[in-house]
């Protein structure tokens, strides 16, 4: 056996071991993400005639058509999905999403005879929108999925020009807008509000609260900054080396990452010793390794 494919043997192994703590994390928050799904959906949604996009939302639409029970059609419609996704991201991602589907299946068939907790439409919006995103949101980051759609616009968006994003909004328009010659279009209105509210809870729950900032600085007083964001803020700095395409004078530029809470330290730092300095703050999903670690602001 070569070095090279030694290599990847010994990587491939490591990569199938997981520890039973991670494992069994995984399982816990798989369950509690599916369990809130159902909630969202039986609870809230379905009794207010108000749907979710994707295949969610064709399985609502279908079950109110013909009286056949919501998570029979969660289940059959996101069978095919399910096959693409083990032949195209892996049979990890395609088993638990697989168990985290039974799961919201076995639960709307439990909460389907439970009373829901409001008739208020608007009500059942919001904090319908609220309770499903916040499942999602705990299913992706335990490696799986509820809805087939994203399987297919992941699939999709290697072969088109489009994100993922973008295609996950074409199918949920039209979904959405057939809610409303099924519902009615007040209800289809109310769907959008609760699309658009479990849309922004899958993200605060996938990248939690206290979301990570990257930062780039420029200024002449680079080396001061620098010693200061760490002293004052505990954060690691990384200088990158730069060049000025006007002037092609070398320019010394500041990396560092920061939480939301700290960007205001951060500028009033840079208001203090270079009110001129370039600062620009982006938004990153996940970070890890470091000296990222939460730190007392002084």
């Amino acid at each position: 056996m070569s070095n090279l494919s030694a290599g990847a043997e010994q990587a491939r192994s490591q990569h199938q071991k997981i520890t039973r703590i991670k494992f069994i994390r995984r399982i816990f928050f798989m369950i509690v993400g599916s369990a809130l799904f159902s909630i969202g959906l039986e609870i809230f949604l379905v009794p207010n005639n108000i749907i979710d996009g994707g295949v969610v939302g064709i399985s609502i639409i279908l079950s109110h058509l013909t009286k056949i029970p919501l998570g029979v059609f969660l289940v059959i419609l996101n069978l095919p999905f399910l096959l693409l996704g083990y032949k195209q991201i892996g049979k990890t991602f395609a088993i638990s999403t697989l168990f985290s589907v039974v799961l919201m299946s076995i639960g709307t068939s439990l909460l389907h005879p439970v009373q829901a907790i409001t008739i208020d439409p608007l009500l059942a919006a919001v904090f319908g929108g609220i309770i499903l995103g916040i499942g999602v949101g705990l299913v992706i980051r335990s490696g799986g999925s509820l809805d087939g759609t994203e399987i297919v616009a992941i699939v999709f968006s290697k072969k088109s020009p489009f994100s993922v994003g973008e295609i996950v909004m074409f199918f949920n328009f039209f979904i959405l807008a057939s809610a409303g010659f099924v519902f009615g279009w007040d209800h289809a209105m109310y769907s959008l509000i609760a699309y658009y509210i479990a849309f922004k809870m899958i993200d605060i729950t996938i990248e939690g609260l206290d979301q990570s900032k990257a930062v780039w600085i420029i200024s002449d007083e680079s080396e001061k900054i620098g010693e200061t964001i760490t002293f004052r803020l505990g954060r690691g700095v990384t200088y990158l080396k730069g060049e000025g395409a006007f002037t092609g004078d070398e320019k010394k530029v500041i990396f560092s990452v920061i939480t939301r809470l700290e960007e205001a330290k951060l500028k009033s730092i840079l208001d203090e010793l270079d009110p001129k300095a370039f600062l620009a703050i982006g938004n990153i999903h996940d970070v890890k390794g470091g000296r990222f670690k939460k730190k007392d602001i002084h």
